[in-house]
């Protein structure tokens, strides 16, 4: 009996400090990577914003830059990727690269940033269920009824098996990228006045002062393939899967993105994309796709559109679950939250950590309201736009920081030379994206859509910073006063096993005598 179980528990913690393994194959993982991305809430949100405010036509050509630069970070992440598995993804690798302070720092970041995302599609969910109400229905409802509907759905989902989660996801994501396919493939087959131009491509087009604030957009697009890693523990061959996930994601929504943006330009022309942008603005996709396919096409693509947005919610939600999950076993976060649920072994008092979070945001929201229903600023200028941009801005900080800590790792396990070209593309990923980072906090109030000399242009970037400064005192706080806990941050389930390997001569011991 004592044998078999001890085959069952992986973890010296035992079986409740588990995640179960063997849950996620390839299709799974890259499925519930890709729903992040949301790729039909950027191209009927993100592109129509970065035409019509930036101005600029060449936005297939930034898909491709950072299509580049984002591959360039993955060769060093996904290798690491094969040496640590942990479900603090960001923090583990950071740790183990630049020490435990960097990483307990790390893991706060995370914790905003993915939580931030998280929460912040509540708000364009809600607004969206509440138009669709009005319109279909005629029903009036405030938005943040569907939300608060949406916290609740998910945090159940959220308890479940991520094997099932995974499955709820997939189909929601194939449908969307389907609608946005027919919409590419209508885009090209009936182009607008100019044809099926190239001009999009042209370096020309990327001239401007608005480029800096036109990469923070398109970035924040790319979210989600950087998850891979988080779900390594849950996975059948995590050395060899999570790489191939994260270079499968990254390629697939650079070549997504890329057509997409093109097909737009081309449908509109590329003469009056913008114009027809900044009129239209998240209408522009549909406007399109109804000229070609009709009405109720349109209305189907409408609700597709929301779904996609609920599949990103508990894509990011399984996301901060776990990350608070990893923080609690290692005892960066109250030791309640390292434990899995024994019927799905799911983060369980993670996701209800989130789902606490989710429920206290959206309320904030919602009394501080005193717009009529139907205005989109509490949900979409305010609680979306700022709780994304903070989200992203976060990400961009732990990727780079990331890329350092890849280089860091490997030169210190004196694999530097052997390496040696995926640190360079590390050590090139990291320049790129700490450039994107400086434009994102220099044009945050564009990006917000704040008024020159807003408080919320410094304030709101802030919150990354400060969760960046409280983690590095909290981490030099450990390393004072618990220098052991301080040492197994980032370790994760190799921390126990050193542990138990640790106490065995004692036990051997006393068993001899």
């Amino acid at each position: 009996m004592a044998t078999g179980t001890a085959q069952e528990i992986s973890t010296f913690k035992g079986q409740g400090r588990r995640l179960r393994a063997d849950r996620l194959g390839m299709p799974g993982l890259l499925l519930s990577v890709l729903a992040a991305s949301a790729p039909l809430m950027v191209v009927a949100g993100v592109m129509p914003t970065t035409f019509g405010v930036m101005g600029m036509i060449g936005q297939p050509l930034l898909f491709v830059i950072l299509g580049v630069v984002l591959a360039l970070f993955g060769f060093g992440y996904a290798e690491m990727s094969r040496h640590v598995h942990n479900a603090g993804a960001f923090y583990a690798y950071i740790a183990r690269g630049l020490g435990g302070t960097a990483g307990t720092a790390a893991s706060l970041v995370a914790l905003v940033a993915y939580s931030a995302l998280q929460v912040g599609v509540f708000g364009i969910f809600g607004y969206e269920v509440s138009n669709l109400a009005a319109r279909h229905f005629d029903t009036t409802l405030a938005w943040w009824i569907p939300s608060l509907g949406a916290v609740v759905i998910v945090a159940v989902l959220g308890w479940l098996k991520i094997d099932l989660n995974a499955k709820v996801l997939g189909v929601l994501l194939l449908v969307e990228c389907a609608m946005v396919i027919a919409f590419d493939i209508a885009g090209f087959a009936r182009p607008g006045g100019e044809g099926v131009s190239l001009h999009a491509f042209d370096p020309a087009t990327l001239s401007g002062a608005g480029l800096g604030t036109a990469l923070c957009f398109c970035i924040a697009a790319f979210v989600g393939f950087e998850q891979a890693p988080v779900y390594a523990e849950e996975t059948s061959r995590p050395n060899v899967l999570v790489a191939r996930v994260m270079f499968l994601a990254v390629g697939f929504v650079a070549l997504f993105f890329v057509v997409s943006s093109w097909a737009l330009t081309v449908a509109a022309g590329p003469s009056a994309i913008v114009g027809t942008a900044q009129k239209e603005g998240p209408n522009l996709l549909f406007l399109l796709t109804e000229a070609r396919y009709g009405p109720a096409f349109t209305d189907v693509m409408h609700v597709f559109y929301v779904t996609g947005m609920f599949a990103a919610m508990l894509s990011f939600h399984n996301v901060v679950a776990r990350y608070a999950f990893a923080m609690g076993r290692e005892g960066l976060l109250p030791a309640a939250l390292g434990r899995t649920a024994a019927s799905s072994g799911a983060p369980a008092y993670g996701s209800l950590l989130q789902s606490a979070v989710a429920l206290v945001v959206v309320v904030l929201f919602a009394v501080t309201d005193g717009h009529p229903i139907g205005d989109p600023t509490a949900p979409v200028l305010h609680l979306f736009t700022w709780m994304g941009n903070i989200g992203a801005l976060g990400i961009i900080v732990l990727m780079a920081t990331a890329s350092v800590a890849v280089i860091a790792f490997f030169v210190r396990r004196g694999a530097g030379r052997a390496q040696a070209w995926r640190l360079l593309a590390s050590a090139v990923a990291a320049l790129a994206l700490l450039i994107i980072a400086a434009f994102t906090v220099k044009d945050f109030g564009v990006l917000l859509g704040a008024n020159p000399g807003s408080a919320l242009s410094w304030m709101l970037p802030g919150i990354i910073g400060a969760a960046a400064v409280a983690g590095i005192v909290y981490g030099l706080v450990l390393k004072s006063v618990r220098p052991a806990l301080h040492a197994r941050i980032g370790l994760g389930n190799e921390a126990f096993q050193l542990e138990k390997a640790a106490d065995a001569p004692k036990h051997a011991r006393t068993a001899f005598k």
